[in-house]
């Protein structure tokens, strides 16, 4: 598809409504954002984390928008490349902070790519949306509540961690797959199981991450986890 076929698909009336809610969305989440960190006292890390948990309900807009798997892809291509820019450059401070020595902007863009791709071409986009949605709101919340309530912290390959934090993150990917599971063909005791296991999985890998790559491991190991154990299941 050349540049000309693509914008004129991205123009399509069916597109414009949830293209444009899209559009406007991240708008207004970065817009707000910046204007918290430009005209208030609230931390980089607050924001960016603002920005971290309301940017992972894109992928909702996209599947219930029924946006085309190429334009997710290409989108998060774009948003890899912002990333890569603020990591250097103070564009958006909301996103990262100068000289901070995390790349977890752009393993989030890189992660939401990958799982448009993959589930998108099997049509089974919910798998994705559990991924990203464990990410961004299981991994922002941990932080927010292991940063302001964490009084029992510790160390993992010296990631600074607190139990509270640690809680957070599996209790809220176990609800969120809870959640996304509903669609498949489960058993109860199927979905409770797998949704524990992706719990599980996904605070070891965000406890053990380092340099933001959790911001990739927790996603795609995620939606990875809950795919291929419920295959299992459906097929037994």
């Amino acid at each position: 598809m050349d540049f000309q076929h693509f914008f004129s698909y991205l123009l399509a009336p069916s597109l414009r409504i949830p293209m444009g809610i899209v559009l406007a969305y991240l708008g207004a989440l970065v817009g707000c954002a910046e204007l918290l960190s430009r005209k208030t006292n609230m931390s980089a890390e607050l924001t960016r984390k603002i920005v971290h948990i309301g940017s992972g309900n894109v992928i909702l807009i996209a599947w219930l928008g029924d946006i085309p798997g190429e334009m997710g892809v290409a989108a998060a291509f774009v948003a890899g490349i912002i990333a890569l820019v603020s990591y250097f450059l103070p564009i958006l401070p909301s996103i990262n902070s100068v000289g901070r020595q995390s790349l977890g902007s752009f393993f989030y863009a890189l992660s939401m790519g990958i799982l448009i791709w993959w589930f998108w071409s099997i049509h089974q986009p919910y798998f994705a949306a559990l991924g990203i949605l464990v990410m961004t709101w299981g991994d922002g919340l941990a932080a927010v509540i292991g940063t302001n309530f964490g009084k029992h912290p510790y160390k993992v390959f010296g990631n600074k961690k607190s139990y509270e934090g640690t809680a957070t993150m599996f209790f809220v990917s176990l609800a969120i797959a809870l959640l996304l599971l509903i669609p498949l063909s489960l058993l109860a005791w199927q979905q409770i199981l797998i949704a524990a296991i992706i719990a599980l999985v996904a605070t070891f890998l965000e406890s053990f991450a380092q340099l933001g790559v959790d911001n990739l491991l927790v996603p795609v190991g995620s939606a990875a986890v809950a795919f291929f154990l419920s295959q299992y299941f459906v097929a037994i």
